[in-house]
């Protein structure tokens, strides 16, 4: 009886204990149902739980990964930023500076050119030329020794081209030494002898064209004269004019050859005796 009792009174009080945990079981899976699927995994899955040798033992978390922190970004000190303005401003001046240098040489360059570089020769007018032609007559008669000719044209081109300043400030000087010569002329001896004279005197004082002058008068009055003709030889040795000087020499020693001894030793025609035909002249037999 005993024993009959206390296992139906075992039944009986299992039997609501098993109810109740299908009911939990029950409420647990509809409000399981309702949320997420996220939070339901989260939340439904209950800990694992492993008996061991009569111990309750419970699953440990995996710890989470830890966090790695990036690099803070550098940050340059003041006086590296200081220096790198600094930097760039220096370098922004030069390239300043080396613009307006080169702008200036630009400019120089320009200016000298403008400077240097001569305006294209204007046309002569219909004037300018007929007085240049008119001149050039003129100064050919005076070349010649014609100063009365050359005389009568300078005046006559400034009667008619006194407008053309340069040729006519260079006839009035023409003029001038044409209109002295024509008084010295008048004033100089006539005869040969007298102008011979005169000439030995200017080729003594060291006036050489003047004394080239006179002996040129006296052989127009005496062409055969052999010490004319000597004394003109003299002189344009002085003047430089060797082939003329040889010319005149070489007809003084034709008309009188024993003047190669006096011609020997002046010291007038030194200039004359490193050319090979003033010892063909001088020291050769006469014929």
């Amino acid at each position: 009886m005993s024993s009959s009792l206390t296992k139906g009174l075992r039944r009986s009080s299992a039997r609501p204990t098993a109810k109740r945990a299908a009911k939990t079981a029950k409420r647990v899976a509809k409000a399981t149902s309702s949320l997420p699927k996220a939070k339901r995994a989260t939340s439904v899955k209950p800990a694992s739980k492993k008996v061991t040798a009569g111990k309750k033992v419970t699953a440990k978390a995996k710890p989470a990964p830890a966090k790695t922190k990036k690099p803070a970004a550098k940050v340059a000190p003041k006086a590296a930023v200081r220096k790198t303005a600094v930097a760039k401003t220096a370098v922004a001046k030069k390239t300043v500076v080396q613009r307006v240098k080169k702008t200036q040489k630009v400019a120089a360059v320009r200016a000298v050119r403008a400077i240097t570089t001569p305006p294209p020769p204007r046309p002569p007018t219909q004037d300018e030329s007929a007085a240049l032609m008119a001149f050039e007559r003129a100064h050919k008669e005076f070349a010649r020794g014609r100063f009365a000719e050359a005389r009568n044209q300078f005046r006559s081109l400034l009667e008619k081209y006194s407008q053309v300043s340069e040729v006519a400030a260079r006839s009035r000087t023409y003029l001038a030494i044409a209109e002295s010569r024509l008084r010295t002329e008048s004033i100089l001896p006539r005869d040969a002898d007298s102008l011979y004279d005169r000439g030995v005197i200017e080729l003594n004082r060291g006036e050489y064209v003047a004394a080239q002058e006179m002996f040129e008068r006296a052989l127009k009055r005496e062409p055969e004269a052999a010490h004319i003709h000597y004394g003109l030889a003299a002189t344009r040795a002085r003047l430089g004019s060797i082939d003329l000087a040889l010319e005149s020499l070489q007809r003084a020693l034709d008309l009188q050859p024993n003047l190669r001894v006096r011609a020997q030793h002046d010291h007038d025609l030194n200039p004359l005796r490193n050319d090979p035909d003033f010892d063909r002249l001088i020291f050769s037999n006469p014929s």
